[in-house]
């Protein structure tokens, strides 16, 4: 999975944020080649190929490097190449968890409180995440936000926005978004929102020719998905989910 041509532009951004060590890691690439090969077939770490290296190895480095924040950066360091923002899209997904998901640290917490500090919760869909993205014109992932799987998408989108390098033109998403104050709220940055009204609410302007361009942010998580790792969440915390979504963000950025 891990080409010499992906090597040779993610090799950087990964050594530009890893955290500093007295002694430089050894077999980088198939440390991470074994990380890319768990989360593509979202198979159990102990079941990564032995010409992978240790599967510990891989799991130890990921799981550290989700903590820390490394695979956020990657992704920020991916976006390098220009994000366009002509429109930005907006839309969230709900990603059942699998039963190893859960499980994690207490903490002190009650189980309800774990689980909405690891973005967990039962909906209609059974237990899970809502993920939420935004991207940029061309469907580019530009940031995340987990919740639990219970969760509505709308009081996550202002936190995206802010998330964004500069003022797009356009902010695009569908009714789940549909908010007199939050299209105040893209009024005011100076931005024009494009999100159709619900059936009980005042007709407002939503330019088809606008709208029509939505499938670019439906496009990318059908590409995310690809990865078994983000159609099914097999982390225990939000932490390591988190770094699955932005590995997965910052190659689809090497790609496009």
């Amino acid at each position: 999975m891990l080409t010499d041509a992906l090597w040779t532009v993610l090799a950087p951004l990964i050594e530009a944020c890893r955290p500093a060590a007295k002694v430089p890691p050894q077999h980088l690439r198939r440390t991470v080649s074994a990380i890319l090969w768990r989360h593509d077939n979202g198979a159990k770490w102990r079941a990564v190929p032995n010409e992978l290296g240790p599967w510990w190895k891989a799991a130890q480095t990921f799981i550290r490097w989700s903590r820390l924040g490394v695979w956020d950066q990657v992704l920020t360091l991916a976006q390098g190449q220009g994000v366009q923002l002509g429109m930005t899209f907006l839309d969230g997904t709900s990603i059942r968890a699998h039963q190893k998901a859960a499980g994690a640290a207490k903490q002190a917490d009650t189980p309800a409180q774990r689980d909405h500090r690891e973005a967990l919760g039962r909906s209609r869909g059974g237990y899970g995440t809502k993920a939420c993205v935004i991207t940029d014109a061309i469907g580019r992932a530009v940031a995340f936000v987990l919740a639990p799987g219970q969760a509505h998408e709308l009081p996550h989108a202002v936190a995206l926005l802010d998330q964004l390098p500069d003022v797009p033109g356009w902010v695009v998403a569908d009714r789940g978004y549909s908010s007199h104050a939050f299209r105040e709220h893209i009024w005011n940055l100076g931005a024009r929102p494009a999100i159709p009204p619900k059936q009980n609410e005042a007709r407002v302007a939503c330019p088809a020719w606008i709208y029509t361009h939505r499938n670019q942010v439906e496009r990318l998580w059908a590409r995310l998905k690809e990865w078994r790792a983000v159609a099914t969440r097999y982390e225990k915390t939000a932490n390591s989910f988190m770094g699955v979504l932005c590995l997965a963000a910052a190659i689809d950025w090497i790609k496009c």
